[in-house]
């Protein structure tokens, strides 16, 4: 697959990808997440990703929901730990009406106070919500053990008291710092020739800022592993273990991918779920996650079950830990499960507005988007003895940290 790639006088830069559908997918990937918060703004990035669609320099609310809704277009936006996106889908003849919506929410919002007043109520409203969906919830409250003190440890959503004590000037401040050009990635996907697209990005993206000085991350220090059990008022126990692991540059990340697809990913074939789902019936969902961050990462296995069969099913996820590191799989299971992995990620590329989202991160995290075809023979070159070598150092009883809601 070949990507037109281009650097504006700002240092912003564009990815294009060319398809023949008749839609286009687009969008503005920033480089700035919750954990790039200040201690006096937790859950300002995600409140900024609310309050671009709240008026610009410009447009007021309803001008930018009808700007692509009016020709059947979509708008979106998404915020995690260390990007912020904001991203479209609209017919090849309005792309530069999408191309410049999105410049003018990145870099001319205004923040309108009357609005911040209204949008908090809206975000402590999901914060409930979500508060009441502990299958969710143990997953930030997990992060915040494996994290403490850290900006990575904070629910992305912030704390309502904070929320309320935020206001036009403090969220212009957060942009003003944070979303810079040189740290801004526009992708996009489409039946689009590319000349064109430059003359775009000229026109709606060099008026912005220009380059600046990155704040740099500080990574996380040395991890404690703990338990801790908390109570709820819920039906199920649900129980989290798990710890630190790579970054998404470490050069074992893919084989790590790997064996957390082979443990419990999304394949009905993982080993955690024929163990205490299939063979035994003892949980609906059961799941691992890696998770790679710029500097470091995490590991960890979720399920939910009745209360009097937890102890079994802690005992039954220890003991597939376990098995991974005392012995190498078989050939013939791993080259199984190589499969599936690369056809996991070959459909997965067929969703033409994740492939559009997934360019964008790649693009900014590694300067370069690689063919998945280059991904299938890294794949196909994980040796079982590295996978057993990745489950001993990561796999470690005495690395574990557990998290169990009562």
């Amino acid at each position: 697959m070949e990507y037109n790639q281009h650097i504006f006088s700002n240092g912003l830069q564009m990815i294009h990808k060319k398809d023949v559908s008749p839609v286009v997918y687009c969008g503005m990937m920033v480089d700035t997440g919750s954990r790039d918060e200040q201690e006096d703004e937790q859950g300002m990035a995600h409140f900024i990703e609310h309050m671009l669609f709240k008026g610009t320099e410009k447009r007021r609310s309803a001008h930018i929901i009808n700007r692509l809704e009016n020709v059947g277009g979509e708008l979106n936006a998404y915020t995690s730990k260390e990007e912020t996106v904001v991203y479209a889908s609209v017919l090849r003849e309005y792309a530069e009406r999408a191309v410049e919506l999105i410049s003018d929410l990145v870099f001319h919002s205004v923040f309108p106070q009357k609005e911040i007043e209204k949008e908090v109520v809206v975000i402590i409203d999901e914060i409930n919500s979500y508060s009441d969906s502990p299958s969710e919830l143990i997953y930030d409250d997990f992060e915040e053990l494996l994290f403490p003190q850290h900006t990575l440890g904070r629910n992305i959503l912030g704390i309502p008291e904070r929320l309320k004590q935020f206001d036009s000037a403090s969220a212009k401040r957060f942009t003003s710092r944070n979303y810079r050009p040189d740290r801004m990635v526009f992708f996009i996907t489409g039946n689009l020739d590319f000349r064109r697209l430059i003359r775009w990005g000229e026109k709606y993206f060099t008026a912005a800022n220009q380059p600046s000085e990155k704040e740099k991350r500080v990574a996380p220090e040395i991890y404690l592993p703990l338990t801790r059990k908390v109570e709820k008022n819920t039906n199920q126990v649900h129980f989290m273990v798990g710890g630190r692991s790579y970054d998404m540059y470490h050069p074992r990340r893919t084989a790590m991918y790997l064996l957390n697809n082979i443990l419990g990913g999304p394949g009905m074939n993982s080993l955690l779920n024929l163990s205490l789902r299939e063979k035994y019936g003892l949980v609906y969902n059961v799941e691992s996650t890696f998770q790679p961050f710029t500097d470091t990462g995490l590991w960890s296995v979720y399920f939910g079950c009745d209360p009097e069969n937890a102890p079994r099913c802690e005992q039954l996820v220890r003991a597939e830990l376990q098995k991974l590191c005392a012995k190498p799989l078989d050939d013939k299971m791993l080259n199984r499960y190589k499969l599936q992995l690369y056809g996991q990620m070959a459909i997965s590329s067929e969703n033409r507005e994740s492939f559009a989202l997934s360019i964008g991160k790649t693009f900014m995290r590694y300067g370069n988007v690689e063919n998945i075809e280059v991904t299938r023979k890294k794949i196909e070159n994980i040796r079982a003895e590295l996978l057993q070598e990745i489950a001993c150092e990561m796999f470690q009883p005495d690395r574990f940290t557990v998290l169990k809601y009562e």
